[in-house]
């Protein structure tokens, strides 16, 4: 089934490669025992797991590894299969984006230096068509150009996808914070014991000492009451231990009585 093409998608779309077909790049570079083994290409990400165990045991057979290559091709395409997969189900967001694609490759003995742009939007888009027709106009007449042109594309698209991936999710968690931003409200009974605490001076010469013992009661009260709400949590210890301070220091003291001598 195609992908709707060429459309400027401003709603997110589930992950996945932005062509036609949904093939992922894997690059080996595995050493065993001092001997090396390199190679870069596409897989289907929806091929049975059996499959990666047939291809590893076949690369091992035709070039002659030694065996202790086999688990590490095997968990090598696993893992990179499984991080794509990882991404699968969630939004990215397109857009309307044409990115420059960069091309600068050395295969065997061919160089490919070039760069041109690619719109995300169009997932009829064929990076094998493209390296092969690009290998036509050039003359180039190496099999082993073609493959490593496309592959070269499809990582680049690749990585794209997946700051798609990053972009949406900022995107989300961006707006849910707006949201929760507009629906926040002030404590009421945090803000009407900050407002006792303005109206009242403690330094005031019109407010009396009993007055002051009251309102401070009345404040600390509102403080406990306000500690309780979600808005005054992290105010109100503060307020709380402040209001417990000042009362305490308010209580007048009591003054000994020094006898007489006779």
């Amino acid at each position: 089934m195609k992908s709707p093409a060429s459309a400027s998608w401003k709603a997110p779309l589930k992950f996945r490669m932005p062509t036609a077909e949904n093939l992922i790049p894997i690059r080996l570079d595995i050493e065993v025992d001092g001997q090396s083994y390199k190679d870069a290409f596409t897989w289907n990400p929806y091929d049975p797991d059996s499959e990666v165990v047939m291809f590893a045991k076949r690369t091992v057979k035709d070039l002659k590894l030694s065996p202790g290559f086999l688990p590490q091709i095997v968990q090598s395409i696993q893992s990179q299969l499984a991080t794509f997969r990882s991404y699968e189900g969630q939004d990215m967001y397109v857009g309307d984006k044409i990115i420059p694609i960069k091309l600068d490759l050395q295969v065997n003995h061919t160089v490919i230096r070039d760069r041109f742009l690619w719109d995300l939007n169009n997932f009829d888009s064929d990076p094998e068509e493209f390296a092969r027709t690009l290998c036509k106009d050039l003359g180039i007449e190496d099999p082993e150009v073609e493959p490593a042109i496309a592959f070269a594309i499809r990582e680049q698209l690749y990585e794209i996808a997946i700051q798609n991936v990053t972009t949406a999710r900022e995107n989300r968690i961006s707006k849910k914070g707006r949201r929760a931003a507009e629906h926040f409200t002030p404590s009421k009974a945090s803000g009407a014991a900050l407002d006792l605490m303005k109206l009242f001076s403690f330094g005031s010469s019109v407010v009396r000492k009993l007055q002051k013992k009251k309102i401070l009661m009345v404040c600390l009260l509102l403080s406990v009451a306000s500690g309780k709400e979600r808005s005054g949590i992290i105010i109100n210890p503060f307020l709380t231990f402040y209001l417990m301070r000042t009362y305490m220091l308010s209580k007048p003291k009591k003054k000994g009585v020094a006898g007489r001598e006779s």
